[in-house]
């Protein structure tokens, strides 16, 4: 079983100085997921203090490419 959580927690471990959107990146890279999986893990694992509001939507979506294409 994939899990989201379970990966972003590791790379976080192994990488304390990443910031999470990027440690949430490595976790999904390649993964295919659903936009729905992703966007749930993506609202409780990134900090909301590292993006603008505004930017969410431009981020999810390149988080959404990287997902599926790796």
């Amino acid at each position: 079983m994939r899990s989201i959580a379970r990966r972003y927690k590791n790379i976080e471990k192994k990488y304390i100085e990443l910031p999470s959107f990027i440690c949430f990146g490595r976790a999904i890279r390649g993964q295919r997921f659903t936009q729905k999986v992703l966007r749930r893990h993506f609202n409780d694992l990134v900090d909301k203090n590292e993006y603008d509001k505004s930017d969410k939507r431009q981020l999810f979506n390149h988080f959404y490419r990287l997902n599926e294409t790796g």
